[in-house]
């Protein structure tokens, strides 16, 4: 039985990574606008949308930079 990689743990762009998202939908103040608005859509409810893929793009670039290739995880 081969003995699993180890999982590396994050570091400072881990981490700076995965807080991206976080805040940008946590800061509400900055992004509570009605205009512009997309397909009549206002700015907060598209901006808010728009990053429930991109934090998902995120989370998976931290992944492959930590979770060594070929683990079975």
């Amino acid at each position: 039985m081969s003995n699993p990689s180890p999982v590396r743990k994050l570091g400072l762009l881990q981490v700076i990574l995965l807080a991206i998202p976080c805040v940008a939908v946590l800061a509400v103040p900055f992004y509570n606008t009605l205009e512009p608005s997309l397909f009549g859509i206002p700015f907060f409810y598209w901006w808010q949308l728009i990053w429930v893929p991109v934090s998902g793009v995120f989370i998976a670039i931290v992944y492959k930079m930590v979770v060594p290739p070929g683990s079975g995880d």
